[in-house]
């Protein structure tokens, strides 16, 4: 499943690379952009939420921070639009990943159904400032960031394969988290996390080290975003709807696999989109969006790639068991009868 998992993944990334070579039409490439952007936010969700089993519906946290902590920087160091801000998107994803430290020894002292609550408290807790703290935040007015150079075409193609770079990047962490002892060790307290630390797993360390490399992919996302939109606004960074689709495509795909995330956000993000564009009536995309969602949800609660395995898995075995007919089987015998008398002639 695994060896399948990498195929899939490098099938993905190379259509994904080539894709706005086919189809260059800038409302394309623009929801191509939003699709890739959420499936490294997929992505980073996984590591944490899909590895240990701590669904987390707090990840704007992270993503605004990141948000604010770019357009900050512009503003302070009077940074130009072009391609300057894209090398401070990762500099805000550090910063998010350090914001998390803090966040994350307070929340992880909590279990599983009661962290669910406090992250989406703190959710809350951090759009509320956001509003408050207007000599910092600019509070409902918001903060705008620089305007890019670039026009017509070519406008959505930066962002685009910055977006994709970072897909590469969270791919390859989480490739290299699953595959690790450290890996292991968050897929146990998944398991039994008491169990774990009977092992001698620190899990709280664990824990939080997780949550930190998710919080950063978390950043870039944020950081990424409000540079596509030029602004940043508190109910935007630190939207509970951003949470809830995140999680909804990583479950979609398949939570705590590879492949499964990527290819949930991928599909979810392209799809209420285009309704988005295509039903003008107010919240109908919506509607529609999470109706078919409930409707997969309940025909394949594992998620789609652990579904599809386990039915080649159900077809390989059900072929293997399928017993030869009496005729054939009597050829065979008659043939290795034949044989054996030839041998002894």
């Amino acid at each position: 499943m695994k060896k399948a998992e990498s195929i899939i993944l490098l099938i993905i990334l190379v259509f994904l690379a080539i894709f706005p070579l086919i189809f260059s039409n800038p409302s394309t490439t623009s929801v191509a952009f939003f699709a890739v952007i959420f499936a490294v936010a997929a992505a980073g969700w996984n590591i944490f939420s899909g590895y240990t089993g701590y669904v987390s519906l707090g990840y704007a946290v992270f993503s605004g921070v990141g948000a604010y902590s770019l357009a900050l920087i512009c503003q302070k160091w009077n940074i130009a639009g072009g391609y300057t801000p894209f090398a401070f998107v990762l500099v805000a994803g550090l910063i998010a990943a350090v914001f998390a430290l803090p966040v994350g020894w307070i929340i992880l002292r909590t279990r599983r159904h009661v962290f669910v609550v406090v992250t989406v408290a703190t959710l809350f807790i951090m759009q509320l400032l956001a509003y408050n703290l207007e000599g910092f935040t600019g509070g409902s007015a918001g903060i705008t960031l620089p305007l890019p150079s670039w026009t017509g075409d070519f406008f959505n193609m930066p962002f685009y394969y910055g977006a994709l770079i970072l897909l590469v990047v969270a791919v390859s962490v989480s490739w290299l988290i699953r595959h690790s002892k450290f890996g292991l060790g968050l897929l146990a307290i998944r398991e039994d996390e008491d169990r774990a630390r009977s092992l001698g797993i620190n899990t709280t360390m664990y824990k939080l080290i997780a949550l930190m490399i998710s919080a950063f992919f978390a950043g870039t996302v944020g950081a990424m975003i409000s540079y596509f939109t030029s602004t940043v606004f508190p109910a935007e960074a630190f939207d509970p709807l951003f949470d809830i689709a995140v999680a909804l495509m990583a479950f979609f795909g398949g939570v705590g696999t590879l492949a499964g995330p990527i290819i949930g956000a991928l599909l979810l993000e392209t799809l209420q989109q285009y309704m988005s564009l295509q039903f003008s009536t107010v919240g109908l995309d919506l509607i529609l969006f999470g109706g078919l969602l409930l409707v997969v949800i309940l025909l394949l609660p594992e998620g789609i790639v652990p579904s599809l395995f386990k039915l080649v898995s159900k077809m390989r075995a059900s072929h293997e068991s399928t017993p030869i007919p009496s005729s054939s089987a009597e050829s065979t015998d008659s043939e290795r009868l034949a044989v054996k008398e030839g041998k002894n002639g």
